[in-house]
C-alpha cells in the first residue's frame, strides 16, 4: 500500500533521498491519522498519544523528515556505527520541534543546541535563559571528577529552576580568542556547519584575526536543556540577539603557596586558608548538592584541611 490509498488520505512524499547508510523521505500530510497509519504500516513505530502533536504540525503546513537505517548499504559502506545526519532548509521559524519526542520518553531528556549567528548570542524565545552555574573557587579533586561535578552542577540548576529553563553553557564571537583552548573552527568548517555568509578563506583560521577584525564572523552559541512533556509544553522557539559579549562555564582551582619562611604575611596566610578552603566546601556542597562533610572529607584526603566551625 502506497501514499494514495484511502487509509493514508492526503499523505504526499514531496521528494526520496538516499544517504550512505539512510534512506531518507520527505513527507507531506493533511491528516494525522492517515500520516500515522502510512507511517505504522511502513514499519515506523509510532507511538500511541502522537496524534495531536502531529495534528499541530500539519496545520502548520510543516513536512515531515523520516529517515530509515537501510541495513544492507550499511554493510557494504563497511560502516559499524550511524553518521550523524546534516538537514539543510529554509524556514521563517527559528525553532525546533520537541514535542513528538516527548510522547514516548521514558523521563526527561537533555538536548544540546549549537547555533552560528551573524548578530550574536541565541536565546530561547518562549523559556527563560539563563547561565549555567560559573566563576567560584573549587576544591582542587574537582579537576580529577570534573565530569561527576558539571553533571551534579547541571542537575542542581535544573532543579531550581524547576526544569523550565534553557541553560547557555557556552557564547563565544568566533573572529577572536585570547586565549585560545584549542584551534578555532576553520572557514571552510564554518561553512559546511552552515555559516555561508563567512567570507571564502580555504583552511585559514579565524584566530588570526585581531579581536573584532573579522566583521562577518559567526558568534557561536552553546544551549543545554531537560525537558519533558509537563516542563516544556510548547515547543523550543529561539531568538538571535545582538549581545556579542563572551561566555564560558568557568571553575577556579587555587593551589595553596608553600610558605616555608616565617613571616607576618606568610602567617597571616596560613591561618586564613583553612577558612578559605571551608568557604570552597560549602560552595561545592550549594552548586551540586554534595553533603558538605563528605566534601571536607575529601577535600583532607587530598592535602586541603579544612577548619573546623568556631
Amino acid at each position: 500500500m502506497g501514499p494514495g490509498d484511502i487509509a493514508y488520505r492526503g499523505v504526499k512524499i514531496e521528494a526520496k533521498y538516499d544517504v550512505a547508510e539512510y534512506d531518507v523521505l520527505i513527507l507531506s500530510a493533511e491528516e494525522s491519522d492517515g500520516l500515522i497509519a502510512w507511517l505504522n504500516d511502513n514499519g515506523y513505530k509510532i507511538p500511541a498519544g502522537a496524534e495531536p502533536v502531529v495534528g499541530s504540525y500539519i496545520k502548520q503546513k510543516m513536512r515531515f523528515f523520516v529517515a530509515k537505517v537501510n541495513l544492507g548499504r550499511m554493510q557494504q559502506l563497511g560502516r559499524a556505527y550511524l553518521r550523524p545526519l546534516q538537514v539543510r532548509y529554509e524556514t521563517a521559524k527559528f525553532m525546533l520541534p520537541l514535542r513528538l519526542g516527548t510522547v514516548n520518553a521514558n523521563g526527561p531528556q537533555d538536548l544540546i543546541v549549537f547555533t552560528l549567528s551573524k548578530r550574536g548570542r541565541v536565546e530561547a524565545a518562549n523559556y527563560r535563559t539563563v547561565r549555567v552555574p560559573s566563576d567560584f573557587d573549587v576544591p582542587l579533586f574537582v579537576k580529577d571528577d570534573f565530569a561527576n561535578f558539571y553533571r551534579a552542577a547541571f542537575d542542581r540548576a535544573v532543579a531550581r529552576e524547576k526544569m523550565h529553563a534553557v541553560f547557555v553553557e557556552y557564547a563565544w564571537d568566533m573572529g577572536w580568542c585570547d586565549p585560545c583552548a584549542a584551534d578555532p573552527l576553520t572557514v571552510a568548517e564554518l561553512t559546511a556547519l552552515g555559516a555561508g555568509w563567512v567570507a571564502a578563506g580555504g583552511n585559514e583560521l579565524l584566530r588570526r584575526a585581531p579581536r573584532g577584525g573579522l566583521g562577518n564572523a559567526p558568534y557561536v552559541t552553546r544551549l543545554h536543556v531537560r525537558y519533558d512533556a509537563v516542563s516544556f509544553p510548547e515547543d523550543l522557539t529561539f531568538i538571535e540577539t545582538g549581545d556579542r559579549e563572551n561566555f564560558q562555564g568557568r571553575y577556579i582551582m587555587r593551589h595553596p603557596a608553600v610558605i616555608r619562611e616565617s613571616c607576618a604575611a606568610g602567617d597571616a596566610y596560613r591561618a586564613a586558608l583553612p577558612a578559605r578552603l571551608k568557604r570552597e566546601a560549602q560552595t561545592l556542597a550549594d552548586v551540586t548538592g554534595w553533603p558538605q562533610k563528605e566534601i571536607e572529607a575529601r577535600m583532607q584526603a587530598n592535602g586541603q584541611p579544612v577548619a573546623e566551625p568556631q
